[in-house]
């Protein structure tokens, strides 16, 4: 077996991993030639750089097993894959296999997992094909990854483990000592970062993080540092003074996160309990470190009429407590008060009996009225304000006769005093309103109201309905005499009588007048609309509205609305219902539009039906119906190119197209050429039609025999040529027959995984060295 040497960029000549390569190939099997890539991977050549590395075998095709011991025996293991970007880069640069790779992820236990780091696959890293794992069988325990394939590729399958495929390795770049001792190295594309533990930042993990710096108040800190100033792990602890006591955490510590674990503590001094000021008293306090806290002092004063009962000054000591006990206040006393002659006296004490502040009321028996003051009230010297009051008999206004009528009074007492009565009586023609009699109260009043001699009255008149009434009164509202006159609001007209009179049998003249709307012509609805009409009064007449709308579709052209007014005329025009519009619609390119119009042109329930030409077809809605909100219905139409299947170039040959319409659409024309050495065999030109097909099958190229020929001819004379004429026409066909055939079976043996269309590409090399 022919292998083939490894080129290495500088500085890789003689590296042991070179060397292990080289000694092993024959351990490989048939199929053992192996080609590394890595970085950007290169066929046959092994670059070596400061970062993750990928291999693979491009012949050797093995089970996972032997594929992982193959990627463990030349570098690091099969490839643990970490990122999206890093399946982008594989499936760009890997070539194309068959039997496609092995990752290095297999189900242990039932769990997916990464075999270089034994740790399981998260949900997040997931990255199986559409319906994969199906786990077929039920042995589908290792994964390979789709490269190049037409569809899903870099996606991930289940496969029984026994499969043989391409192996996939790596090799990393991270070292024991990379990223130590506050990181951890993570393999990354051409390159490797360190993923640092929490508390730690920097290209290496080698600077703690810095929490804000601390400054208390009033408080002792005592730190330390394990990793620089007021850094991750830093702690400190805080003491408060004598007197006062810690508010917060006594140990804070510097987290990951940048924070400290608490609000710095502060140190408050010890409070005591909150005095109030005694009843009828005032305390002033002062308070150097807080109220009520250590070292307060507070002063106590009464108000006026008080006395202070105790200490007049206490103070918060260290313990927490008051120097004494609270004093309080005592009210002032004034001389006990007597009740005055034929009265009675009602006393209130805020404090103790008739002292500072307390008051008593005075007031007569019935029959008597108070001369004096109402109250009196201990002040703050101990006497009592005003003077003694006394009681008095109580007297009534004088009364006199009502208009129109008379008076007689008996008096008990003085005259118009406390029981006097007096009878009223009215003249012919003339009634009594209010009470016959009226007696002096002890309250000073005359019982009942006032009575007063009034008109006789007919009953109260009333305004007819949307109408007005004026009344003129002689004697009084409604009374004997009294006219009133009768009109009509605008848009009314009265019927009966224009005015009444009060009679002396308490009847008014004539009969009830009555006000009747107007009327106005009866309206119609609109074509194609629909009328609403109310009503105050009586259908169509005064004050009537009708609100006009139309059917859905059409818009009113004129009033919304018209009411009947007072001249029996309608305020506006009749309107009319007309059919709305859309947007003038066109035709899409490449194709046609028929529009059909009940109503007019593109309005409402206009049609609209679309169609493409010939190679084109339709997306989007194949009709459009013009609706009562001014748009139409679906999408706006467009005509796409219909597409053919995607052309590749033959092998050995070149494609070369053009796409007037897109890639591979109707019209685009494909022509096609072989290399040199082959001959092509198939149309030349093909173009695609407005069925989606090709107008032929694709050629191909066949190696030419053409060379062959001319070798034989060298070792045959002329002479030679015409007596074996018939020789070369048949025997020499067979000749050329079977080198060909053993030609083909000479590169099979050499590149045996060819028919599987996966060969290396050094394989072809190797095969035209040796024929």
């Amino acid at each position: 077996m022919a292998v083939r040497a490894h080129a290495s960029l500088p500085g890789t000549q003689g590296t042991a991993a070179g060397q292990r390569f080289a000694g092993r190939t024959g351990a490989l099997g048939s199929r053992g030639i192996c080609y590394l890539g890595i970085a950007a991977i290169t066929w046959g050549m092994v670059t070596q750089v400061e970062a993750w590395t990928y291999s693979y075998s491009d012949q050797g095709i093995y089970s996972w097993e032997q594929a992982r011991n193959y990627c463990r025996t030349f570098f690091t293991d099969l490839v643990a894959i970490q990122n999206k970007e890093e399946i982008g880069y594989l499936n760009a640069t890997l070539p194309f296999h068959k039997q496609y790779y092995w990752i290095g992820i297999r189900k242990q236990n039932s769990v997916w997992t990464w075999v270089g780091t034994n740790k399981a696959l998260t949900k997040e890293a997931e990255n199986w094909a559409k319906g994969e794992p199906n786990n077929r069988r039920s042995n589908q325990d290792c994964v390979e990854i789709y490269i190049k394939r037409q569809q899903e590729a870099g996606k991930w399958n289940d496969e029984p483990c026994n499969k043989r495929k391409t192996a996939l390795c790596y090799k990393a770049s991270c070292q024991a000592s990379t990223c130590r001792p506050h990181g951890e190295c993570v393999e990354v594309i051409k390159s490797y970062r360190c993923e640092c533990h929490p508390g730690f930042e920097g290209d290496e993990c080698g600077t703690a993080v810095q929490c804000p710096t601390l400054n208390p108040k009033g408080a002792r800190m005592t730190c330390s540092h394990p990793f620089g100033d007021f850094r991750y792990n830093s702690t400190c602890d805080f003491v408060c003074p004598e007197g006062f006591e810690r508010r917060g955490a006594g140990t804070l510590q510097c987290l990951a996160s940048r924070q400290w674990s608490a609000e710095t503590p502060t140190c408050a001094a010890v409070t005591c309990p909150e005095l109030a000021a005694p009843r009828s008293g005032q305390v002033n306090c002062s308070h150097p470190h807080g109220a009520s806290a250590f070292s307060s002092t507070c002063d106590f004063s009464c108000q006026e009429g008080f006395e202070v009962t105790g200490p007049e000054r206490l103070w918060c000591t260290a313990g927490g407590a008051w120097s004494g006990v609270p004093p309080h206040c005592k009210a002032i006393t004034c001389p006990v008060l007597r009740a005055p002659e034929h009265g009675e006296m009602n006393c209130s004490h805020l404090h103790e009996n008739f002292s500072f502040s307390s008051t008593c009321a005075f007031s007569c028996q019935q029959g008597f009225e108070l001369i004096g003051p109402e109250s009196r009230e201990c002040t703050a010297m101990g006497t009592w304000s005003e003077e003694p009051p006394q009681c008095k008999a109580i007297s009534c206004p004088v009364l006199r006769a009502p208009e129109h009528g008379e008076m007689n009074c008996s008096h008990l007492h003085e005259n118009f005093s406390f029981s006097s009565t007096c009878a009223f009586s009215c003249q012919q023609g003339f009634e009594l309103i209010g009470p016959e009699s009226s007696e002096c109260t002890a309250m000073g009043t005359w019982s009942g109201d006032t009575p007063q001699c009034k008109a006789l009255t007919c009953p109260v008149l009333r305004a007819p309905e949307h109408g007005e009434m004026n009344c003129s009164h002689l004697h009084g509202s409604f009374s004997f005499s009294s006219t009133c006159a009768f009109s009509c609001q605008p848009g009314f007209e009265l019927i009966g009588p224009e005015s009444r009179e009060c009679t002396a049998m308490r009847t008014w003249s004539g009969d009830t007048p009555q006000c009747k709307a107007i009327t106005c012509s009866v309206l119609r609805a609109p074509e194609h609309g629909e009328m609403n009409c109310s009503h105050l009064h009586e259908s169509f007449s005064f004050s009537s509205t009708c609100a006009f709308s139309c059917q859905r579709g059409f818009e009113l052209i004129g009033p919304e609305s018209s009411e009947c007014t007072a001249m029996g005329t309608w305020s506006g025009d009749t309107p009319q219902c007309k059919a709305i519009t859309c947007p003038m619609l066109r035709a899409p390119e490449h194709g046609k539009m028929n529009c059909s119009h009940l109503y007019g042109s593109f309005t409402f329930t206009s049609t609209c039906a679309f169609s493409c030409q010939p190679g084109f077809e339709l997306k989007g809605s194949q009709s459009r119906v013009c609706m009562a909100v001014r748009t139409w219905t679906g999408d706006t139409p467009r005509c796409r190119a219909i597409s053919c299947p995607v052309l590749e170039p033959p092998s050995r040959g070149r494609l070369n197209c053009s796409h007037p319409h897109g890639n591979f659409t109707y019209n685009s024309t494909c022509t096609f050429s072989c290399e040199d050495g082959f001959v092509q065999m198939g149309a030349g030109l093909l173009r695609c039609q407005a069925t989606g097909n090709w107008t032929s099958h694709s050629p191909v190229c066949k190696e030419d025999a053409a060379p062959f020929l001319k070798q034989i001819l060298v070792y045959t004379s002329s002479s030679a040529l015409v007596v074996a004429g018939v020789v070369l026409s048949g025997t020499l066909l067979a000749l050329l027959a079977k080198r060909l055939s053993d030609r083909e079976e000479k590169k099979k043996l050499l590149n045996p995984t060819s028919d599987l269309g996966s060969p290396g590409v050094f394989t072809n090399a190797a095969y035209d060295s040796n024929l």
